[in-house]
């Protein structure tokens, strides 16, 4: 089975013992699109705006470029402290692109990767609280992220490996629209993999600010 995978690589410089933002970079995604073709009667048919094809999983994937913190539209504004990310990280994570469906009248895209802790412990205790959401064409929340395999988060970067859910919205859009014979909710439609890189905050940016000033005053 062929699997849903996104990458998030950062092209920025790293921090240390501070909280640290995403910056840019792209999100590369890897459908399962038998599954979504079978079980959801969702054909992938193509894609749209900045995206880049291939993405970095291979021949079959794309990449969604991730806005810059002080984009127009949906700035990201994702950032953690690599001591404490759990305890720490807030934001989104924010694209432009989208992907279309059965001969293009099915559209998801500008997606946002975002967390809410509402939702963590649902579909039966999978859901971890991250979540990707559509917001153009089907405006909703598409997947919810199941507990990570794997997380690292250090003040170079971040890497989380989970499992891609469909959520209860996306499963319920599904069945109304009778593209597929029940509510998919909590169906494993691959995996998920982020990788970034941080930048330093602004905290952190203005404390080193300080720093100098008081260093070039002495």
């Amino acid at each position: 089975m062929r699997k849903f995978a996104l990458v998030v690589g950062l092209a920025v410089a790293g921090a240390t013992g501070a909280q640290v933002d995403v910056t840019g970079g792209q999100t590369s995604v890897l459908l399962d699109t038998a599954t979504l073709s079978s079980a959801a009667s969702l054909d992938l048919s193509g894609v749209s705006g900045p995206v880049i094809a291939p993405g970095n999983l291979g021949a079959n994937s794309v990449a969604f470029p991730i806005n810059a913190r002080d984009a127009a539209s949906l700035p990201t504004t994702f950032s953690y402290d690599p001591s404490d990310f759990l305890g720490t990280f807030g934001g989104t994570i924010e694209h432009e692109g989208s992907v279309l469906f059965n001969s293009d009248t099915v559209e998801v895209g500008n997606f946002t990767i975002g967390f809410d802790a509402a939702r963590a412990g649902t579909l039966g205790g999978n859901a971890s609280g991250f979540f990707v959401e559509s917001t153009v064409g089907i405006a909703a929340i598409l997947f919810d992220i199941g507990a990570p395999s794997q997380l690292d988060a250090t003040p170079s970067s971040l890497t989380i490996g989970a499992d891609l859910l469909v959520s209860p919205e996306f499963g319920q859009f599904l069945f109304d629209n009778q593209l597929s014979s029940s509510n998919l909710q909590g169906a494993d439609v691959g995996d998920a993999l982020v990788q970034a890189v941080p930048a330093p905050g602004t905290v952190a940016a203005l404390a080193g600010l300080g720093l100098m000033a008081s260093r070039r005053r002495r």
